[in-house]
Order: structure tokens, then C-alpha cells, then sequence
């Protein structure tokens, strides 16, 4: 059986993802001091951080619509997945169940499933590649669905931010009182909650005490990492990545260690240094 998965952009896909055609982008989009700018293969990253810098107000972003998704439906293919950032914390999941149903209303059933990944950026990474892997396997389409959103009802995301007043400003961070200890040099280690909502696990002074921190968190956590992925995304910090991979592999073994750069959402919302870990 052939697939197809889709992942709006604020999951980061692998060259070889990328290559193999079995993977699309459903790009969200994001304004910025005056530019509007397209998720997709032209984000200049150095640029958009630049812009983000010496704009007075946070970036916006704006979700994938459901006729996007639409036109990602129309395929050959005999099963289409669609893996979507957090329905907590946008509007693309409601977006791609929209446009399911409409492809579905007009031209008639096709085994189409959208993914809530309650996570974002490279947890929506690893749950493209863990469809990919299902079918691979020559799994029946509902068992992909069941495999799969047993393995997103496992995954754990955390991350470690410079800054966190563009999810404080587009209100990402509900029932989180944000940390206003600049002067202080205090950064706080965030996670995902099993919904997908935000929530705060702790602190320390200064971004490596923050790190170290992070890992104790992501360990404490940890169950049968042979056979997880260590999955890290960063934005603008690869030796950061770096350091907090080593941190982990001293802890634990893993069945694979994937590191790749943030997309356009990921950016804006990692801000220059950020580092999101997903296992």
C-alpha cells in the first residue's frame, strides 16, 4: 500500500525525508516588522532572526488553511496522514480535520488520519517517521493509527529557551506565570503536558546550569531508551545541541540521536538559542 504524511511546518523534516517523496510540508506563515514570510523552503533563518530582533512586537503566525490541507489530501496514495503541532497551541490540527472533511464530503472516502502530536517542532518529526516506519512494516492502516498515537501518548518534549516572551506575548503560555527574572540570568526548563499545553518543570541560573537541569528532567523520564529516538532541535545553537546530546548519551543509550536546525515556526518561537528535546 502506498502513503502519504504530511507535516505542517513547524515539524522539521530530514534531507532524507525530504527526498524520499513519501513527506510534504503544509506551511504556516509568519509576519514579522512588516514582512510576511512563507514557511517553506525560502526561510532565511539568519534573516528572520534578525527581523525578529529589531522588531518592537512579537512575530505572528498564521496556520496552514483547511483547503491546504485539501490539496495535500488529492493523492494517489492509498493512505494520507497529517501530523500537526499541538491543537493546544494552534489552530493547524482544527485546520487539517477541516480539510479532511471537506475532501471527504466532496469526493468520497479516502483513508485520511490527522495526528494531534501535542507536541511541536522535531516531536512532530519523529511521529512522521514513526508512520513512516509503520507502513513500511506493511501495517493496516487503522493499526498505524493505533501504533502511532500510542507512541505520541509516550513521547515526551522539553526545551530550554533564552527568552520566552513570543509564546508569553501570543499567549502560548496559559496557566504559566512567566519567568521575569532577566536581570537575575534565571531560565526556565518548560515541557509539554500529555494535552500539549505548556508547563514549567523548573530553573536555574544561567543557560547551562538550565541544560543540565533539562537532562536530569528528560532522564527522570526516560523509559526503555534503547528503543526511542533522542530527537533535539535548536535554534542557531548547534554546539548547544551538541553539549546537551553528550549530557545525554553519558546517561543513557539510545536507539538513534537525531539533531537538526529549527524551521520558521520553531525559530520564532525558540528564539535565537532555544533548544527543544523530544525522546
Amino acid at each position: 500500500m502506498s502513503y502519504k504524511i504530511i507535516v505542517d511546518s513547524c515539524g522539521e523534516l530530514t534531507d532524507e525525508m525530504k527526498a524520499s517523496g513519501c513527506f510534504e510540508t503544509a506551511s504556516l506563515e509568519i509576519d514579522v516588522h512588516g514582512h510576511h514570510i512563507i514557511d517553506d523552503e525560502t526561510f532565511d533563518q539568519a534573516e528572520f532572526l534578525k527581523l525578529a530582533a529589531a522588531s518592537p512586537d512579537a512575530p505572528k503566525s498564521s496556520c496552514p488553511s483547511p483547503e491546504r490541507y485539501m490539496e495535500g489530501y488529492c493523492s494517489d496514495a492509498d493512505h494520507v496522514y497529517a501530523v500537526t503541532l499541538s491543537a493546544e497551541l494552534s489552530g493547524s490540527y482544527n485546520s487539517a480535520v477541516l480539510g479532511k472533511n471537506l475532501y471527504q464530503e466532496e469526493y468520497g472516502r479516502k483513508d485520511i488520519y490527522v495526528f494531534n502530536s501535542r507536541s511541536a517542532s522535531i516531536g512532530e518529526t519523529l511521529i512522521a517517521l514513526k508512520i513512516a516506519e509503520c507502513e513500511e512494516k506493511g501495517m493496516g492502516f487503522e493499526q498505524v493509527i493505533e501504533t502511532v498515537e500510542a507512541y505520541i501518548d509516550s513521547q515526551n518534549t522539553y526545551f530550554v529557551l533564552e527568552t520566552l516572551d513570543t509564546l508569553r506575548k501570543n499567549g502560548r503560555l496559559k496557566g504559566v506565570k512567566a519567568v521575569m527574572a532577566t536581570a537575575l540570568n534565571i531560565k526556565p526548563v518548560m515541557g509539554a503536558t500529555p494535552e500539549g499545553n505548556i508547563h514549567q518543570l523548573g530553573q536555574a541560573r544561567g543557560i547551562k546550569k538550565a541544560l543540565v537541569k533539562l537532562t536530569d528532567e528528560v532522564v527522570k523520564g526516560l523509559k526503555d531508551p534503547k528503543e526511542k529516538i533522542l530527537a533535539i532541535s535548536h535554534c542557531n545553537c548547534r554546539k548547544r545541541a551538541e553539549y546537551v546530546r553528550d549530557m545525554l548519551r553519558s546517561k543513557a543509550e539510545f536507539k538513534d540521536i537525531l539533531i537538526l536546525d529549527t524551521a520558521g515556526i520553531s525559530s520564532m518561537y525558540a528564539a535565537d538559542g532555544g533548544i527543544i528535546v523530544v525522546v
